[in-house]
């Protein structure tokens, strides 16, 4: 397993679906998930650290986990499955350590919530020629650079990212 970050976030134009992007810690391999709509919003709040009023689910996942005494210790994305990505969040409770199925992209927005780290199965990550792999004017800033969106900014910005923006996928 290899330990990734959220790079970035982007809507395929072709399918009209978002896309996350994880890039290995300290590497250039990547692993592109095509996931939903709130899931990626739920992502992106949390990247931008904005606060909603009232909790959203993973707001409420991250408090159910806490509440009951559980620590998140890891999201592992295990596997690939008919383009269907699996993932199991590692949580460690007062009864011991528990493995839950989730979707990769529950798993992640959960994992950012809580500082939890987020590993990969190796074989699922691509390597990208350095051209492809450099970052575009139209990428919003990486997760902790201090650059955050508004949301009106973050929505136009999704909107306008073309499939070439993330490079060659190969699902």
């Amino acid at each position: 397993m290899v330990e990734v970050l959220v790079a970035r976030l982007g809507l395929d134009s072709a399918t009209n679906s978002h896309v996350v992007i994880l890039r290995e810690r300290g590497g250039r391999r990547q692993l592109p998930i095509w996931i939903g709509r709130p899931e990626a919003e739920s992502i992106v709040l949390e990247l931008n650290q904005v606060r909603r009023e009232r909790p959203l689910t993973h707001d409420l996942c991250k408090s159910l986990i806490a509440g009951l005494g559980g620590v998140l210790r890891r999201v592992s994305i295990t596997h690939v499955q008919q383009n269907t990505y699996f993932a199991v969040m590692q949580v460690d409770g007062p009864r011991g350590l528990v493995e839950i199925d989730a979707r990769p992209s529950d798993s992640i927005a959960i994992a950012l919530r809580m500082a939890a780290p987020i590993f990969v199965q190796e074989d699922l990550l691509h390597d990208y020629d350095d051209e492809e792999d450099q970052d575009t004017p139209s990428s919003p800033p990486p997760a902790g650079d201090g650059h955050a969106l508004s949301p009106e900014q973050l929505k136009a910005h999704l909107e306008h990212l073309r499939p070439e923006d993330f490079g060659k996928f190969k699902p």
